[in-house]
């Protein structure tokens, strides 16, 4: 038997390739009808699904900067978010990103006073600050655009469709024609046929979605996506680089074939950033989800 990748069904590395694959198809199919549903609901469930989120994602940027679940940064960093989450589900994102700024402060001070030595250090007060401010992207952005009654799950769709598709396949066409790295000091398995196939991938899902949800228009909901897809290939490159530069292959082992949450919803994060920016620009944070899809 030949897999996707010409190597032989008796190549250990081959088997491991397929073992992975059906556990990261195996977690799909539990966390996104999860998300789907959260998002659907949305209001408090959705407020608490985005928080239990970024709390993972915060304790396991503390154990990959800090080895270890570091009080200096948990301690501010989940009080500032809880602040954050409670403020954005409100309506108040300025006043929820100016918690968590706070929080950011406060675990980059913690850090400092507990260990001076550490201020220009890989592990010193700006990865502190960095890791709540990280966390919280993935708590506000999308809570932000779910609070649009009208436009907020189908925006939450449009991005999750595009986001999903672009990592499905960006790891299908990746693994089956291989090709030049995209980014070997980065990551040593991305390849440029796994980028390009994830961008087409990430912009056809796109546009159904967002045509099929919002009417937005075939060719605006493609460019859309094609900003968005970039931004979660981005996103995952931007993970990639934190992990390597601390020695580590995965965040934790958290969810099978993924590895942590942050593995998982890296490249969600900056792309949801980037859809809060584009709608937010157009017709103001309150509104950022009709701003991403109404044109």
């Amino acid at each position: 038997m030949i897999v996707s990748d010409g190597r032989r069904d008796s190549d250990p590395a081959a088997r491991s390739d397929r073992q992975n694959f059906w556990r990261r198809t195996a977690s799909a199919l539990v966390l996104a009808p999860l998300a789907l549903l959260a998002a659907f609901v949305g209001g408090p469930v959705f407020a608490l699904a985005c928080a239990i989120t970024a709390a993972l994602v915060l304790w396991e940027w503390s154990v990959l900067v800090t080895r270890t679940a570091d009080w200096r940064i948990l301690t501010p960093g989940l009080v500032a978010m809880a602040a954050a989450g409670i403020l954005s589900d409100l309506g108040l994102v300025g006043w929820a990103i100016a918690a968590l700024a706070l929080g950011a402060l406060a675990a980059a001070g913690a850090m400092a006073v507990a260990k001076p030595a550490a201020l220009a250090g890989p592990r010193g007060p700006l990865w502190a600050a960095a890791g709540v401010v990280y966390a919280g992207i993935i708590l506000i952005c999308p809570i932000v655009l779910r609070s649009d009654p009208k436009f907020g799950f189908a925006a939450l769709s449009f991005l999750f469709a595009t986001v999903w598709c672009t990592d499905i396949f960006a790891y299908l066409i990746g693994r089956s024609l291989g090709g030049p790295l995209l980014a070997p000091r980065v990551s040593p398995k991305k390849t440029w046929s796994g980028a390009v196939g994830g961008l087409v991938g990430g912009v056809v899902a796109g546009v159904l979605v967002a045509y099929a949800s919002a009417g937005t228009h075939p060719v605006v909901a493609g460019v859309l996506a094609l900003i968005l897809s970039t931004a979660a290939q981005g996103g995952d490159l931007l993970e990639s680089a934190v992990k390597r530069r601390f020695d580590a292959k995965d965040t934790s082992a958290l969810i099978p074939g993924h590895g942590g949450v942050m593995d998982r919803v890296d490249g969600l994060l900056v792309a949801a950033l980037v859809a809060v920016v584009i709608g937010a620009w157009r017709f103001g944070a309150a509104s950022s989800a009709q701003g991403l899809l109404s044109w």
